[in-house]
């Protein structure tokens, strides 16, 4: 029984998984979260530390769903307990299926249905720069997508958040004022209703291929088949 198994979880986590490699190109070391999608199994119970420079590689099995993003400004205790300034998934350092504070850039996945699906999103604002290159995959629309500008440097006034007077993230139009106008729901829910504003273009300027606003389907979703992951921050 025990070779079958065996056997069985080398089947899902074989040929057809796909490796992520998260590299930290910042200064400082960083925090990635990771929060699994629905029926996805956990990775690394959800947060790992990256100093600078650093490289972990992690295998995602087959059918995994889930997005990833940097923590920013971390601090914990001995138990895994304390804070990040940006990108927060409720005071610990595995954050265990927990999603991060917005605003926080993502990098979201969603593998063999029945290709991998994946993008680069402020729909939830910008806390980081992060790209996703793949490798070894095929397809016409296997691309790297990014969001490396520092949106920090160009956030409208109205959508900044500080902290001891320094700019640490950029909230969403949606996060910051909350309406169905810039949320997309209500009467603005679909999307013929639901248009590109000011803000979400100034976002799609500065990274053209990431998602800017609810409906940016058609030039920040990606596909590859049988392809493996850089996920760079910074």
């Amino acid at each position: 029984m025990a070779l079958w198994y065996l056997l069985l979880v080398l089947f899902f986590l074989g040929a057809d998984a796909a490796v992520f490699t998260l590299q930290n190109g910042c200064r400082n070391t960083i925090w990635p979260g990771i929060q699994p999608g629905a029926n996805s199994p956990q990775l690394l119970n959800g947060g790992l530390r990256l100093r600078p420079g650093e490289i972990v590689k992690i295998t995602a099995p087959k059918g995994w769903s889930g997005r990833l993003w940097g923590r920013r400004g971390c601090s914990f205790d001995s138990s895994g307990k304390g804070n990040c300034v940006t990108g927060d998934c409720g005071g610990v350092r595995e954050c265990a299926g927990a999603g991060g504070a917005p605003p926080a850039t993502l990098a979201e996945f969603t593998l063999d249905s029945p290709v991998d699906f994946y993008d680069v999103s402020l729909v939830d604002g910008y806390n980081i720069a992060i790209s996703i290159s793949p490798s070894g995959g095929s397809g016409a629309m296997c691309k790297p997508a990014r969001c490396v500008s520092d949106l920090n440097r160009s956030c409208p006034k109205s959508l900044q958040v500080t902290r001891n007077g320094r700019v640490v993230a950029c909230n969403s139009a949606c996060m910051a004022f909350n309406t169905p106008e810039y949320c997309c729901t209500g009467a603005f829910g679909t999307p013929n209703t639901c248009k590109p504003t000011n803000y979400s273009r100034a976002f799609k300027a500065a990274c053209p291929t990431a998602y800017s606003y609810a409906y940016d389907d058609p030039t920040s979703t990606f596909t590859c088949k049988g392809a493996n992951y850089l996920i760079k921050f910074c």
